[in-house]
């Protein structure tokens, strides 16, 4: 069972899961991007006063750029295997992107090496956050893991044009269009593990990897990435409802400053 530290996580990737104000955290939004470190919460006393700092003065921002000649091929990492199955989650808006939360009794995750970090929700950006030599994807997808101690580790999947996904679809499908509210009562039974790129072992994934941050405000790092080298499709119609939620909900490429994009490849 999960502990109270993961329920409340869940859906605060958005927040800052290191707060110590009660008050709700400032508004952003996408538009305001270059200047989310100077935000100001006007209940705060400096340095408090400047929630989301970390989005400018940090070191180890994400997402970063993936061109080839910044990836180092280390052999060995960890050994990467997505245990995801089946489970009946709720679909929520989160106000700046469309998120599937797993459920309390959800007990897949993300085994890094040996250690399982449990899956607490999946959520979508378009266009893609992270870029290969400045050049976007149409979409991209990111799993959401968070340890019992707080350590959190996402797996990207970079999505292209092209065969319709069934699962995809079912987000579309169950995701309310209001802002904040949450779809609890679907009871659809979602393969999570359908979201990963077809031809690729689940249980022994190819991946890149660095250490950075939540892309989005207070923009925490500490953040595991872990990007899959090969792509999941969604149709072009797919992309197009996808964006009558949300369209440009992506933060830019940030200076990798001395970082190492590592390949198990």
């Amino acid at each position: 069972m999960r502990t109270k530290i993961l329920a409340n996580l869940v859906s605060i990737i958005f927040i800052s899961y290191t707060a110590v104000a009660v008050s709700a955290p400032p508004h952003w939004s996408y538009e305001e991007e270059p200047n989310w470190g100077a935000i100001e919460d006007a209940t705060q006393s400096i340095p408090l006063r400047y929630p989301y700092a970390e989005c400018g003065i940090g070191k180890h921002q994400s997402p970063v750029d993936l061109a080839d000649e910044k990836i180092v091929k280390s052999r060995p990492l960890n050994k990467l295997a997505a245990q995801y199955g089946t489970d009946t989650p709720s679909f929520f808006n989160t106000g700046h992107a469309i998120q599937v939360n797993t459920s309390q009794n959800f007990t897949g995750g993300l085994k890094v090496g040996k250690e399982l970090l449990p899956l607490v929700q999946l959520h979508f950006h378009e266009p893609s956050e992270h870029v290969v030599e400045g050049k976007k994807f149409p979409a991209e997808l990111h799993f959401v893991h968070i340890n019992k101690d707080g350590r959190i580790a996402v797996l990207a999947v970079t999505i292209n044009i092209g065969k319709e996904n069934a699962m995809f679809q079912t987000v579309l499908d169950n995701m309310p269009y209001e802002s904040g509210k949450e779809n609890s009562t679907s009871g659809v039974k979602f393969k999570l593990a359908k979201l990963l790129p077809s031809g690729m072992n689940a249980a022994n994934l190819k991946y890149l990897t660095l250490a950075g941050s939540l892309t989005t405000p207070p923009c925490s790092e500490g953040v595991q990435w872990y990007i899959l080298t090969k792509s999941i499709t969604i149709s072009a119609a797919q992309l197009e409802q996808m964006k009558t939620f949300y369209s440009n909900n992506a933060r830019s490429a940030q200076d990798l400053n001395e970082r190492s994009i590592l390949s198990n490849q």
